[in-house]
């Protein structure tokens, strides 16, 4: 009914307001966000030492790197073969079972990889992490599941914030506690220590892990609509509007969707977008500590490896910093599309910076104050290509057609992910010395490669939605 007080143009629709995020929640899914990185990371510093002292490669230290990359490799590849296991199960038993077992699965992993006195002791326990852990999909998952559109980007942003603490911390604790019995003589006498040198950081680290697990078990909410608690309502979990009986049948019948029927474009771009991004951000993760080495009469830095550490420290550091002040900000001001666009936008120039300061090292004999300032501009533009995880993430977990195979599709993205960081780190170092050894492009093949791998993610880019669709509505 039109009358005087009738407006004559229809108001927009005003601006959702924000929802504040479970703090206690979020909170407990960080912590265990932390202790998983800790504990895979806490083994590089001592990881090529520990191959020497086995014996494993008769003496010949150039062997050494190609034993420990097998290592990492297989956890990779034992991770691709089950995460989408874990996660498909998570849609059917609930998202903390999952999770106990995943840790439990870290804990006792960490702890045989400190015992492992030959190779293949330290192959199975890899490889066990590997197969009995899901926890990154999962752990995903129940972000979405505890935000909404309107906070979704705070939630994500944390947790590559919380992999950057870690990626810092889990280092430190490896290369301060090595070889105990060296370092303190005094406390570590007895000869168990000498027979297990690499224990105490397996067994800290292992201990974090077993800290995170009863925080998990006594504290952490089910977050699965058919599982949880019925305390645990909408009020907690920002895109739950309360599932009733009939409804919670329905959730628990989709999720056993066949795999084939959630292979649709609205799903299946964004997760060749996080395959691709995956991919080529573990080549620059390989490519930087190998650009760094490499002597300068091959177009490298010839850079010490205490060197190397306080400039990826200082890229760790900065990003972190960088994600938490201001990802969620940006997101909100130019929109998750043209952030993810842009971002991606970075790597090629990123690429380029190698080939700049190949040439600056050999015009001017020595890594000066131009090289440094490349340096810095190639970090900054790290620090925005990194800000394309946050938003594909939220990308996935909006694809989701219902509540109940989110677990699924975050599998189905970290699955696709591991396969890319199965390849990449062999693919971008073969690639690097085919380039030098043979001189393609003066040795700059490898960067050409990449950038154009780079231009088909920004196609991809932009075959994303325009907008994060609403999960309320």
């Amino acid at each position: 009914m039109i009358s005087e007080t009738t407006p004559l143009v229809v108001v927009a629709r005003t601006k959702k307001p924000k929802t504040p995020l479970p703090k206690l929640q979020i909170g407990i899914l960080m912590v265990l966000q932390l202790v998983e990185p800790i504990a895979s990371m806490s083994i590089f510093p001592y990881i090529n030492q520990l191959i020497r002292e086995l014996g494993i490669t008769g003496g010949d230290d150039a062997a050494v790197g190609y034993y420990a990359g097998i290592i990492e490799s297989l956890f990779f590849v034992a991770q691709t073969l089950t995460m989408l296991r874990w996660s498909r199960l998570s849609d059917r038993i609930g998202r903390k079972p999952v999770l106990l077992v995943g840790l439990s699965g870290t804990c006792i992993s960490m702890l045989c990889f400190g015992l492992s006195t030959t190779f293949w002791g330290l192959v199975v326990s890899r490889c066990m992490c590997g197969i009995l852990n899901g926890n990154v999909s999962v752990m995903k998952t129940m972000v979405g599941e505890l935000t909404d559109s309107t906070n979704m980007a705070q939630g994500f942003a944390l947790i590559p914030i919380m992999w950057c603490i870690g990626g810092f911390i889990g280092p430190l604790i490896g290369g301060t506690l090595a070889r105990p019995q060296d370092n303190w003589p005094g406390l570590f006498a007895n000869p168990f220590w000498s027979k297990y040198p690499y224990f105490l950081p397996c067994a800290v680290s292992a201990s974090g892990v077993i800290v995170g697990f009863f925080v998990l078990l006594f504290f952490l909410e089910e977050t699965l609509s058919t599982k949880r608690r019925p305390k645990l309502t909408a009020t907690t979990l920002g895109n739950s509007n309360g599932v009733g009986g009939n409804n919670r049948e329905d959730l628990s019948q989709t999720s056993n969707m066949p795999l084939q029927s959630l292979l649709t474009p609205t799903i299946v771009i964004p997760i060749a977008n996080y395959a691709m991004l995956a991919l080529l951000d573990i080549t620059l993760m390989a490519l930087l500590p190998l650009f760094f080495s490499t002597p300068t009469y091959l177009g490298g830095l010839g850079f010490t490896p205490s060197r190397i550490g306080m400039w990826m420290a200082i890229f760790a550091i900065s990003d972190g910093i960088f994600q938490a002040l201001f990802f969620a900000k940006i997101v909100d001001w130019v929109g998750p599309k043209r952030l993810f666009c842009v971002s991606v936008s970075c790597f090629a120039p990123v690429m380029l910076m190698f080939p700049i300061m190949s040439w600056l090292v050999h015009t001017r004999g020595m890594v000066d104050h131009a090289i440094v300032f490349t340096l810095v501009s190639q970090l900054a533009l790290t620090i925005i290509w990194d800000m394309a995880y946050g938003t594909v993430f939220m990308f996935i977990t909006a694809s989701a057609p219902t509540k109940n195979v989110l677990g699924t599709i975050n599998g189905l993205g970290q699955t696709s992910a591991s396969m890319a960081r199965v390849i990449g780190p062999a693919f971008a170092t073969s690639l690097f010395a085919f380039s030098k050894e043979h001189n393609i492009l003066n040795g700059n093949a490898v960067y050409v490669v990449f950038i154009v791998l780079a231009g088909i993610l920004r196609w991809l880019g932009s075959q994303l939605p325009d907008e994060i669709q609403d999960r309320d509505e």
